[in-house]
């Protein structure tokens, strides 16, 4: 995401459309394409930052979530354009899948189930996922099933 850190050596395989076959392009031809990108889309964010009036209320930095976060120079780029901190969002609290959730990509998706989950309990409203001890290893399962199945 940032071509300065970027090396004109390095190369990737890209893979073509169609029957043609893939081809070698360099890392930093990629990212010359990429941080532009990467660029606007946080040139965005951080104009609606301040148009919201949330921009001085983000003193501690900012956290980026999801797959596209994870690419290389995505939190160095940010940094340059925000002028503050930024990390890469790790699920907290996840159990028996650590291993394979502990990742920006889940992050969004954990928090706002850890979020409505305690909510919930918080107004007295029933959770989505049923509480009762015997249901929760079959929704558990179940959750766990299809994330590996889609991941």
């Amino acid at each position: 995401a940032l071509a300065q850190l970027a090396s004109a050596e390095d190369t990737i395989k890209v893979p073509s459309v169609g029957d043609r076959p893939a081809r070698d392009l360099s890392r930093q031809a990629l990212a010359e394409v990429v941080e532009p990108r990467y660029d606007e889309l946080f040139t965005l964010i951080q104009a609606e930052l301040r148009r919201s009036g949330f921009e001085d209320l983000v003193a501690a930095g900012i956290v980026l979530t999801g797959g596209t976060a994870k690419m290389e120079g995505a939190v160095e780029l940010a940094e340059e354009i925000f002028h503050m901190p930024v990390r890469l969002a790790l699920p907290k609290g996840v159990r028996g899948m650590g291993d394979i959730l502990n990742s920006p990509i889940y992050a969004t998706g954990i928090g706002l189930l850890q979020y409505a989950k305690q909510d919930s309990h918080h107004q007295g409203d029933a959770v989505p996922l049923d509480d009762d001890v015997t249901e929760r290893p079959n929704v558990l399962n179940r959750m766990k099933a299809w994330f590996q199945g889609n991941f």
